[in-house]
């Protein structure tokens, strides 16, 4: 990533990188700590790096829940006591919190129906636009891909077989696999 191979980074290095990196994972029903409410579930990656006073946290709780669409008074739920859509959104919101510059999105909505689905991609769109963020978007599905996707990689058995733009993989594919 911008010219840096993260593997090989040693520990003090790669912490730094993950602030600038974050994860949104596949299952939002057991990705989220059960036992934390919304508002401890987003600011906990932002203590790794930074200690906030109750209101501070509290402030940045509320500003990320309304940047995904949720009322900033669901920061006291726990995830049970959300929809899959809104732990998604509480998944989005808690990889937000440290302003990174790349958030990778491994599956993140094939555990969705589809109309949420829909929803939580032009989420990803309208943050894409507004922050700047970059995403890495990791999906089996085409249709989501070729939806969300400007540039596309496809693997092959572990390996990157084609990367391009997203019309030009969907109308002339290279590789047999694609």
């Amino acid at each position: 990533i911008d010219g840096i191979d993260i593997a090989g980074l040693k520990k003090d290095a790669l912490h730094a990188w993950r602030r600038r990196m974050q994860m949104v994972f596949q299952d939002p029903y057991s990705s989220l700590n059960p036992r934390l409410t919304a508002g401890q579930i987003i600011t906990e990656p932002v203590e790794n790096f930074e200690r906030l006073s109750r209101k501070q946290r509290n402030a940045l709780a509320a500003d990320l829940l309304r940047k995904v669409g949720m009322s900033p008074e669901m920061m006291h739920r726990l995830p049970s006591e959300l929809s899959g859509g809104q732990r998604q959104r509480l998944g989005i919101a808690r990889a937000l919190s440290l302003n990174p510059s790349l958030i990778i999105a491994d599956e993140a909505v094939s555990a969705l129906d589809v109309s949420v689905q829909a929803q939580i991609l032009n989420l990803l769109l309208d943050l894409q636009q507004q922050m700047g963020i970059a995403f890495v978007f990791i999906s089996h599905d085409l249709g989501v891909v070729e939806h969300i996707g400007h540039r596309v990689a496809v693997m092959y058995l572990g390996r990157i077989v084609e990367f391009a733009s997203s019309e030009v993989v969907f109308a002339k594919p290279v590789h047999p696999y694609t």
